[in-house]
């Protein structure tokens, strides 16, 4: 049976009691009924994970004590950035979960030229925030103990302006007469993907300016909320860990 998994901000070490932090707590008591005694597995997104279990559970508070830190890693061996452009609605927070489930290193939010979603200031930085949140919870749901960063939002065309610096750039096109499987990889990728309505055509000037290259994902056009997880998967079935035998990328 696969222990429940929470992430905690705070350096763990081992041997250590600590106190869950309190959403963790309230999930662990009151939605899944952990009494005194159950085991649980905790990690803080620096890598590794350790075996817990509560101490003790007061009004307030659930105490746990740490067991040895072990030398735990679901990571792939292939580094892929998702450059996304905001989606509206609930899309974005699929996105960002299953992406993590996927494997993704890193997650850039950008706000493009057809971005229906706006956001500014105190809501963006609000928003952010919880995506990073969804991010450590499907963590928490596949096993993995490095938690990826959600980037600060900030307007695709400002993004593109930073140099690459060694890395593969790939943006999903419809017309692009190269495939995935045309692509030789062998080091980080960057992918980039549009938000409804797909990439303005300045934008992907710009974009291939900066060095990203266009590939399709068959003949059909994909949704926003769909076509980054699938070129994702694509990703890790051709160079990732989704083949039996793992590539050193």
């Amino acid at each position: 049976m696969n222990l429940p998994r929470f992430y905690c901000r705070e350096a763990l070490s081992p041997g250590a009691h600590v106190d869950l932090p309190e959403p963790v707590a309230r999930h662990a008591v009151r939605v899944l009924r952990m009494p005194p005694g159950a085991p649980m597995v905790l990690f803080d997104g620096l890598g590794g994970e350790y075996p817990a279990h509560i101490l003790r559970i007061e009004r307030d508070r659930v105490l746990v004590e740490l067991g040895a830190w072990c030398d735990v890693e679901r990571e792939s061996p292939l580094a892929v950035t998702l450059v996304q452009a905001i989606q509206a609605g609930d899309k974005m927070d699929f996105t960002i979960q299953k992406s993590v489930e996927l494997g993704v290193r890193d997650i850039v939010p950008v706000e493009s030229r057809r971005s229906v979603l706006r956001l500014a200031g105190e809501r963006a930085g609000k928003r952010v925030a919880h995506w990073q949140g969804v991010a450590a919870s499907a963590c928490e749901q596949c096993g993995r103990n490095q938690v990826p960063i959600v980037a600060p939002l900030e307007k695709l065309e400002h993004w593109l302006a930073r140099p690459a610096g060694g890395v593969l750039r790939l943006m999903l096109a419809p017309d692009a007469e190269q495939t995935l499987a045309d692509i030789q990889i062998a080091g980080p990728v960057q992918l980039l993907i549009g938000a409804e309505g797909g990439l303005d055509p300045q934008e992907v000037i710009a974009a291939r300016q900066a060095g990203f290259v266009g590939v399709r994902m068959g003949p059909r056009i994909l949704r926003t909320e769909t076509a980054g997880l699938a070129a994702l998967a694509a990703l890790q079935a051709l160079w990732g860990d989704f083949t039996e035998g793992k590539r050193d990328v």
